[in-house]
């Protein structure tokens, strides 16, 4: 498949990855000479350096025999004059772009999108997606990551284990003995800043951050097992007035469960902005690092703080300030994922990149049925790779104990028809089966070989 990528910043770049990686033929345009520079030497990529909205550097970029394009750059305007310009003077059949502003979202349920206004296939708002992320860390409170997969039937939870963990020193082999019942698998575990795919005779000790795949009705009970209390969150502080902030804000007043949230922005303009929006939630406008506007927003008896403004710094901080002041969780948004390793020395509980978010949720639209989601954990360090399995594939009809996995690769879970089942060595893949891999970064191109992804993909 033939696809132009407009923007080579961290979204175009990851996508570009993963797609290049597949042995699509890709082209990178980015007015940046530079970024297109990185991405050709670091990618099997063609690069263009120019405006992606110009007809002449599109027909470059060899828009005439493209057959999508995804317009990712910095510019809500930008991405949408390309792909009108895709469809208009090139006909490119499928067009993806990247909105930011949320006047442009809310004109999404209008007509403003359709082939002969404004032709573009899928819209993408990393805010909303953002504050899907930051809704979903609210909703399990116990974990630093969490991720859906399997159409919500089955869940990702990063849990960071204490020393009141109950299974500490216990085999994972053993783990499964003991709760024979329980639909739940460790997949990843993070030691010493060193993550790794466990063995069955591995053991678990306090320290470590580990990676759970568990059936969504399981979620409660594996987090208990791990020594972790689901505490319902009721009183919400939010730092940061911005698109993310308000969206976060507007989902929690949308929801049956009477949760009372405060917002703390220092811009006058965006507090007043979104107090305007807002019906229940108390905006005020201060400094979500002042000690006395923490106090103002009565951070000491808060359940969480999301610290979701446009500055990691600043989120780092507030989120660090916030638990200092006695609030019991932290979430903060970090755009920087080399500033990850910090989280756990600053005692911040949860963290959500938007980059991954905003690349997860693209390449879930491009992907029809083979590769359903891929979900980046830590620093690129792994990956979670949702499939379904196809004829040609060298694992279809054979049971998972003889399928060859690369050392770094778990099946953390098993879809048949609708049903999310654990798998067991005698579980058996079957063509059309939905699976759920975690994947050490060496190991994805074996990965995409025994799914056969680059044969017969979309």
């Amino acid at each position: 498949m033939k696809v132009i990528i407009c923007g080579a910043g961290q979204v175009g770049w990851q996508i570009a990855r993963h797609l290049a990686g597949e042995k699509n033929d890709v082209t990178v345009v980015d007015s940046n000479a530079e970024l297109v520079r990185r991405a050709t030497e670091a990618l099997d990529v063609q690069g263009i350096a120019g405006f992606a909205s110009y007809p002449d550097i599109l027909e470059r970029a060899g828009a005439r025999d493209a057959d999508m394009i995804i317009a990712a750059t910095h510019s809500d305007e930008v991405n949408m004059v390309t792909c009108q310009v895709a469809h208009s003077v090139f006909g490119i059949t499928r067009k993806i772009a990247r909105l930011r502003a949320q006047s442009y979202m809310d004109a999404i349920y209008s007509d403003l999108y359709r082939r002969d206004h404004l032709p573009i296939d899928v819209v993408i708002s990393p805010e909303r997606e953002v504050a899907e992320a930051a809704l979903q860390r609210l909703a399990a409170p116990a974990t630093f990551d969490t991720e859906s997969f399997m159409n919500g039937k089955a869940q990702l939870l990063g849990v960071a284990l204490g020393e009141d963990c109950p299974v500490l020193n216990t085999p994972l082999r053993q783990l499964t003995d003991l709760f024979s019942t329980l639909r739940a698998i460790v997949v990843g575990i993070r030691r010493e800043g060193r993550l790794f795919a466990p063995e069955p005779d591995d053991q678990l000790f306090a320290g470590d951050q580990i990676y759970v795949f568990s059936h969504v009705e399981d979620v409660n009970r594996t987090l208990d097992i791990f020594g972790k209390t689901t505490k319902k969150q009721e009183r919400i502080v939010i730092i940061g007035g911005g698109n993310v902030g308000l969206a976060v804000a507007l989902a929690l007043e949308s929801r049956t469960d009477r949760i009372r949230a405060k917002m703390i922005e220092k811009n006058r303009g965006n507090a007043e902005r979104a107090a305007d929006s807002l019906e229940r939630t108390i905006v005020l406008n201060g400094d979500g690092m002042n000690m006395d506007i923490l106090a103002e927003a009565n951070i000491d008896r808060a359940d969480a703080v999301l610290a979701v403004t446009d500055d990691d710094k600043t989120n780092i901080l507030a989120a660090v300030r916030a638990k200092q002041a006695g609030c019991p969780m932290a979430i903060a948004l970090i755009n920087d994922p080399t500033l990850v390793p910090l989280m756990g020395a600053l005692d911040i509980d949860a963290y959500i990149n938007p980059r991954a978010t905003t690349v997860s949720s693209i390449l879930r639209h491009i992907r029809h049925g083979r590769v359903r989601a891929i979900y980046s954990i830590g620093d690129a360090e792994a990956e979670v790779i949702e499939a379904q399995v196809l004829s040609t594939s060298p694992i279809a009809g054979r049971p998972v104990r003889d399928i060859e996995f690369p050392e770094g690769v778990l099946m953390g879970a098993l879809m048949k028809g609708d049903k999310v089942v654990k798998p067991t060595g005698d579980t058996r893949v079957e063509e059309g089966d939905v699976i759920a891999l975690f994947c050490m970064a060496g190991d994805i191109p074996e990965v995409e070989r025994l799914l056969q992804v680059s044969i017969d993909f979309f």
